[in-house]
């Protein structure tokens, strides 16, 4: 069992445990939002929402929600990107007892569909431009993004320019059959409501996870609040009320849920929602507020180091980097820490630990191309794949298994998949194969699952093979992720039906319409027939070779 010996001083002052919640993370909103009060909790677009104000709009849509039928234990699909509608609709639902399910609203009818009918919520409140791609449930609150924006840039969007008006087709688009979140909103406050405990049931949050397929992973009160807890010890010096966050990455996405949605609200910090990643877009807004904290992933530090010495833009504001989803290399640290204000250091989690179960100290012992050390109160086993009961020493391969208050209770609906992910004794398989060198810090080298992480998202390969057997011209289809300067990329062999010719482009446009963009494969290679063992398996190192081989 590996635990940080913290004698070693990776990060003087982070605590080698933490004091666990036993309250819900409801309780811990009201009483950011009580000790915030007037300053600022989020900005879009230069629109703010005081503390105070957050509080108030997050009491009157639990009223709209219970007025719905909501209550505790029920589930409420949350379909939105980032905004101000999103934050107070993740707290109430948790106010009421009930629980998120967190969604991509870029996902397809079938995506949707899929997850839907297995976590089974009666109400979805979804971005209205995502609507039509919501099966049938018995409510909808329909969420009009131009209104959470200032008056003048929303009164600005309806000038007859053309420019505009594509702007706010993106933005907005009629729902009929919804109820519009302005009547969710008309509600007068909740007071009385059943009060959820730290061990309740908080979000399902839907992964390819360690096993490969769409799963929604159980996240109690207590994982998320502790790992809020846990990020607020490794950033031990970021202030309470004082710090500016950039919510640069999706909050529908694990990462960004725990960054903005717990910690920021936590520290009750100033939280500056993006709707998507535009470079430009953040890069205007640090002109006016700059971040103290930008967490994101190796192609968004670079994108933003490079055109901010392009632009004259200072960045010296940013204190605390975290990276993650994908390794974080010399050249994107070096390039990022000379704009920036402090160190860029990589962490690692799954959506299984709500996220963050490593990471690297904000303190010269950073070891860059590491995924660091055990954040406060997380174990850490290095064991046999073939038998996780077995321990294999420092410096041997072996795969990753962890434990903490922030590893999750098991996945919704699927009981033959937690045994494969959580062993008897409560104790992670991460699928991922680790070394720890002698001074205790964790190198990824290689997946014992196959999935592709591509932009910081996963990919399941069946996944996106069951979608493309699908095409009248493709008879056979393997699925693999292509390593590149920037990540990994989707690519696929295909065999194809007598007769038939590989249109790509055609293929690509087709798999659009079924899968979300970043599933769909980047670049396509035409086989005779698939590498596969004795068995029949497809033998995906050999793909990955032949692929790479003709690119």
């Amino acid at each position: 069992m590996t635990k940080p010996e913290w004698t070693k001083n990776y990060q003087p002052g982070v605590p080698a445990e933490i004091d666990l919640p036993d309250e819900p993370l409801s309780a811990m909103f009201a009483r950011a939002a009580r000790k915030g009060g007037k300053r600022v909790a989020l900005e879009f677009f230069g629109a703010t929402t005081t503390y105070r104000e957050l509080a108030d709009q997050v009491d009157r849509a639990a009223a709209g929600l219970a007025a719905l039928g909501v209550g505790p234990g029920d589930r409420v699909a949350i379909v939105l990107p980032n905004c101000p509608q999103h934050v107070v609709a993740f707290y109430a639902v948790l106010r009421l007892g009930a629980v998120v399910v967190e969604h991509n609203p870029l996902y397809t009818a079938t995506e949707l569909a899929t997850m839907f009918a297995d976590h089974g919520a009666r109400v979805a409140i979804a971005w209205d431009v995502a609507v039509p791609k919501l099966p049938t449930v018995e409510h909808v609150v329909a969420v009009n993004l131009l209104e959470a924006f200032p008056t003048v840039k929303r009164l600005a969007l309806h000038l007859p320019v053309p420019k505009l008006a594509a702007t706010r087709k993106r933005l907005h688009a009629k729902a009929p059959g919804t109820t519009p979140w302005k009547q969710l909103m008309a509600h007068k406050p909740i007071r009385n409501w059943a009060e959820p405990t730290a061990s309740d049931l908080a979000v399902v949050q839907y992964t390819s996870g360690t096993i490969g397929a769409f799963k929604g992973a159980m996240l109690t009160h207590r994982n998320l609040y502790a790992n809020a807890l846990q990020g607020a010890a490794w950033m031990k010096d970021a202030k309470d009320g004082k710090e500016t966050i950039y919510a640069v990455l999706p909050m529908f996405h694990a990462f960004g849920m725990t960054l903005y949605l717990t910690f920021g609200m936590l520290k009750r910090a100033r939280i500056v929602l993006f709707p998507t990643f535009d470079v430009d877009m953040v890069l205007d807004a640090a002109k006016k507020r700059p971040p103290t904290v930008y967490c994101a992933v190796p192609p968004i530090y670079e994108k933003t180091a490079r055109r901010a010495i392009e632009r004259k833009v200072s960045l010296k504001s940013a204190r605390f980097c975290i990276s993650g989803a994908m390794k974080l290399t010399d050249p994107v640290v070096e390039l990022w820490e000379s704009v920036s204000g402090g160190l860029l250091v990589e962490g690692y989690g799954l959506t299984e630990t709500a996220p963050v179960a490593l990471g690297n100290p904000f303190w010269p012992t950073r070891r860059t191309g590491t995924i660091g050390v055990p954040f406060p109160s997380t174990l850490m086993r290095v064991v046999d794949p073939d038998d996780p009961t077995r321990e294999v020493a420092q410096g041997e391969e072996g795969e990753l298994l962890l434990k903490g208050p922030q590893v999750f209770s098991g996945y919704w609906n699927a009981p033959e998949e937690t045994a494969k992910a959580l062993l008897p004794d409560g104790w992670l398989r991460t699928g991922d194969v680790v070394v720890v060198d002698a001074d205790g810090f964790t190198t990824i080298v290689d997946r014992l699952k196959e999935i592709i992480v591509t932009g910081g998202f996963n990919v399941s390969p069946s996944e996106v093979e069951h979608v493309l057997v699908e095409h009248p011209d493709i008879s056979d289809v393997a699925v693999v992720g292509l390593q590149t300067e920037s990540g990994e990329q989707v690519a696929a062999a295909v065999v194809l039906r007598e007769g038939a010719h590989l249109d790509v482009a055609a293929v690509r446009a087709w798999a659009k319409e079924r899968l979300a963009a970043y599933k769909v494969p980047r670049s396509f290679v035409e086989v005779e027939e698939l590498p596969k063992s004795m068995l029949g398996k497809v033998l995906r190192k050999q793909v990955r070779e032949s692929i790479t081989s003709a690119s």
